[in-house]
């Protein structure tokens, strides 16, 4: 019976070509926009989370307070207000995996007749740890060479192929001041920051290393910032505040009303608002292009009616030879739902494909996820039974003998 019905259903579908495939079109339109749409969010959602990522996991960090000069206060970090005696004390907190102090400086690299500006990073052997960045050759920083001072070197990928090209860096030697380095390592690639910086435009030094050659004695064991990772994420919010606390008490700010001289940054919580503002940007953009859904369902409905209408004389037929009126109510359903189904398939094709096209024209990253096809899908079906029902039942409720004349 059901197959049969799902026949006379295409049949009828096929009947009036132009006018299905007009009523398809407001799916097909809405299914392709809600899957782009979702494409767009996700992709954006995913790009924020690979920044965040980069940046390191489960990661503080500490910057030095401004500088206050007649009533003129300058940037976060221009104020001497860490020493690497307090990243010593820092590692001894519980849950603390690793520190890192930061000595950055803006430096001219030269390698033969090769020249490049970058960010030279003083650290020490920790570094790549809190950052979780990985070598792509070479040998890592050692506690050794922090030790010395030795006048080692490690780029990233930007910086090396400004300096070196195609040729492979390690080993070779390269002036930073007029001062003679080795390239002991090359870093892996990390991509943009979240404020879109190059991360991988950068060198980093033993910090013993940059304050003996780069920044010169006057501030010696000052820094400007301190990286610290957590163990683990449960253990961030209490070891924040032992951070505060145990700062506070070392720079002898006892009272409670007098404001940090540091600034502290937890990086897993501005991952989360990234994040939560990527997943809200989601959710707007599927709730904006399912607007066109609502107006595609209506379209089906309109024109079930239409059908209705036109094939009375067919339902008193129907019923008078002995048609249930759940037959009619079932065979007009099944229209309802091959056109939104149709239209939805449709739907999604044209929408995988244009996402797709976006992300070739504007560069910008997309994810055709399988979830949201098959909300699609379940949603374009959902919507020719619901729109489709009214019809349905108006034409199940028709009296045969005033069904067999009408005109």
């Amino acid at each position: 019976m059901f197959p049969a019905m799902l026949l006379e259903a295409v049949r009828a579908i096929g009947a009036n070509r132009m006018r299905s495939f007009l009523t398809m079109l407001g799916m097909v339109i809405g299914v392709a926009a809600v899957i782009l749409m979702l494409a767009v969010g996700e992709g954006t959602r995913i790009t924020v989370k690979k920044q965040v990522d980069s940046m390191g996991t489960n990661v503080f960090v500490i910057l030095a307070g401004f500088q206050n000069t007649s009533g003129v206060r300058s940037g976060s970090g221009n104020r001497h207000t860490l020493n690497e005696s307090d990243a010593e004390a820092l590692k001894e907190l519980p849950g603390v995996e690793a520190v890192t102090p930061i000595v950055n400086n803006n430096s001219q690299l030269v390698a033969g007749g090769q020249n490049w500006n970058t960010m030279v990073q003083g650290v020490n052997q920790d570094f790549l740890t809190v950052r979780s960045w990985d070598l792509a050759e070479g040998r890592p920083m050692d506690a050794l060479d922090v030790s010395s001072g030795s006048r080692s070197i490690w780029l990233g990928q930007s910086t090396a192929k400004e300096l070196f090209g195609s040729l492979n860096p390690i080993g070779q030697t390269l002036r930073v001041k007029n001062v003679p380095f080795v390239v002991e390592g090359l870093l892996a690639a990390k991509g943009q920051s979240l404020n879109g910086q190059d991360q991988d435009d950068t060198a980093i030094v033993p910090i013993t290393t940059s304050q003996r050659y780069l920044a010169g004695s006057q501030f010696r064991g000052m820094v400007r910032m301190i990286m610290l990772k957590a163990a683990s994420p449960e253990i961030m919010s209490h070891l924040e505040e032992q951070i505060r606390e145990l700062l506070r008490e070392r720079h002898h700010i006892l009272d409670p009303m007098q404001d940090d001289d540091f600034f502290l940054s937890n990086l897993s919580a501005v991952m989360a608002s990234a994040e939560a503002t990527a997943s809200a940007m989601t959710l707007l953009l599927g709730a904006i292009a399912s607007v066109s859904l609502a107006v595609g369902g209506s379209g089906i409905m309109n024109i079930m009616l239409v059908s209705v209408t036109e094939r009375t004389r067919e339902i008193g037929i129907r019923l008078a030879i002995g048609a249930r009126r759940r037959d009619i109510l079932t065979q007009f359903i099944l229209e309802a739902i091959l056109v939104s189904l149709t239209g939805g398939i449709l739907g999604l094709l044209i929408g995988s494909v244009g996402a797709y096209l976006v992300q070739a024209i504007w560069r910008t990253s997309v994810v055709v996820t399988s979830s949201s096809m098959i909300l699609s899908f379940t949603v374009s079906a959902g919507i020719g039974l619901f729109f489709g029902f009214y019809p349905a039942w108006k034409a199940a409720r028709q009296n045969p003998i005033e069904a067999l004349r009408f005109q």
